[in-house]
């Protein structure tokens, strides 16, 4: 009795066990769905913002913004290629690594950026710019090289595809063309004719048909003549004949 109630026990914990593993797991997905929708509607926000201040403000701050949107959107766009890419090629981990590692100075440009845009010095924002501009250009030109080169690699996959299944078309198109002309059914096969005689005095042309009844062949010899009955002996006992009389 006691081994049963310990067997039901330790199921009874199993069971509370993976009730409370299924749970934690089901709520760091819902947590992790919600921290994902969460910084998408900030990043939303913060281009639109950005968008904003690039028409509306004028001078450095203006500009700024328009680093930090061009910075943004470009980065954005080179992740969402490769990640695309990467589900379909392997040999695109590499370019993963380094976009990586591109990321890093971007985010970095971006936080500083991001400072500079409540700087209340206007003269030393002034002189910071090029700087800050020649940065974002080299990271976006960076991020734009290896997005096009994704986007070069998949369109050049699509293409080689595209036309290796036009010739396999092509091919199955002319083999389905490619009939011959068959015999029509219940047509007997016709016999070869007999070749015509050359002359009178070249060989007799052999005959290859069943003769019919009575005939014979032409080389044949003639039947000889049938010989007449002998004539039949009278004997002394024999009684003439005589002819029947007609009245």
């Amino acid at each position: 009795m006691e081994v049963v109630i310990t067997v039901f026990a330790l199921l009874f914990l199993l069971f509370v066990a993976l009730g409370v593993y299924a749970t934690v797991r089901v709520v760091g997905a819902a947590r992790r769905g919600v921290d994902r929708t969460i910084a998408q509607a900030r990043r939303t926000v913060e281009d639109h913002t950005l968008r904003a201040k690039s028409f509306a403000q004028t001078g450095p701050a203006g500009e700024i913004a328009q680093l930090r949107l061009a910075l943004r959107t470009s980065m954005r766009a080179t992740q969402d290629a490769l990640d695309a890419g990467a589900a379909e090629d392997a040999s695109l981990k590499e370019s993963l690594g380094l976009f990586q590692r591109l990321s890093a100075h971007g985010h970095e440009l971006d936080a500083d950026l991001k400072r500079l845009e409540s700087e209340p010095d206007r003269a030393t924002l002034a002189e910071r710019l090029p700087g800050l501009r020649e940065r974002t250009e080299r990271i976006t030109r960076s991020a734009d090289s290896l997005r096009w080169a994704v986007r070069d690699r998949a369109r050049r996959f699509a293409d080689d595809d595209l036309g290796s299944l036009s010739d396999q078309i092509d091919m199955e198109a002319g083999a389905l063309r490619h009939w011959t002309r068959a015999e029509p059914a219940g047509v007997p096969p016709q016999w070869p004719e007999a070749p015509a005689p050359s002359g009178a005095d070249g060989p007799a042309t052999e005959q290859t048909w069943p003769r019919g009844p009575g005939a014979r062949p032409t080389d044949a010899p003639a039947p000889e003549a049938i010989a007449p009955a002998p004539a039949r002996t009278a004997f002394p006992w024999q009684k003439k004949s005589r002819p029947e009389k007609t009245t």
